[in-house]
């Protein structure tokens, strides 16, 4: 039976709580935290990528988790010049200060750690290489994301099919 009603929002619930279970894992059980942490991350993210990979980005994230990442977002800033490793993690803390203590780093390889598990690989590699290479070494080694829908549907009914 459905929680919602909404098959889209429960999983949706059903993927956001995977995902603050995989963060829970890296920074300790506390979920209030986990979903700040989450949530700082990945505006920090989109707020430096350029806009069209930052909405590319979003694309694949749960319904609920977009709506984190959007909240506050300005595109008219966007890329914000952060090329520094220091300055990133400076903008994490800032962002995390006011909840239990958690180093900044420790923060951002926890999401990003789960970012690699759920993203396709192919948005994925781009998300990574907008970003400079001081802030890409953030990123966990040797985490690949899903592979590809076997299939993609339209709304016109076309099913495209990947080949195996």
């Amino acid at each position: 039976m459905s929680a919602t009603g909404l098959e889209i929002m429960d999983k949706s619930v059903q993927t956001t709580n995977i995902w603050l279970n995989e963060i829970t894992d890296a920074i300790g059980p506390d979920r209030q935290l986990a979903w700040h942490v989450l949530g700082v991350v990945l505006r920090m993210l989109r707020d430096r990528l350029p806009t069209d990979d930052s909405a590319h980005l979003a694309a694949q994230l749960p319904l609920i988790i977009r709506g984190a990442y959007y909240e506050q977002y300005r595109p008219s800033i966007q890329p914000e010049v952060i090329r520094s490793r220091d300055e990133f993690l400076e903008r994490i803390s800032d962002g995390i200060r006011d909840v239990r203590p958690v180093g900044p780093e420790e923060a951002v390889r926890a999401v990003f750690a789960t970012l690699s598990r759920h993203i396709q690989k192919g948005q994925l590699d781009k998300t990574r290489h907008a970003l400079p290479e001081e802030i890409r070494r953030l990123w966990p080694e040797g985490i690949q994301g899903p592979p590809p829908p076997m299939e993609t549907r339209h709304g016109d009914g076309r099913v495209d099919r990947r080949p195996m």
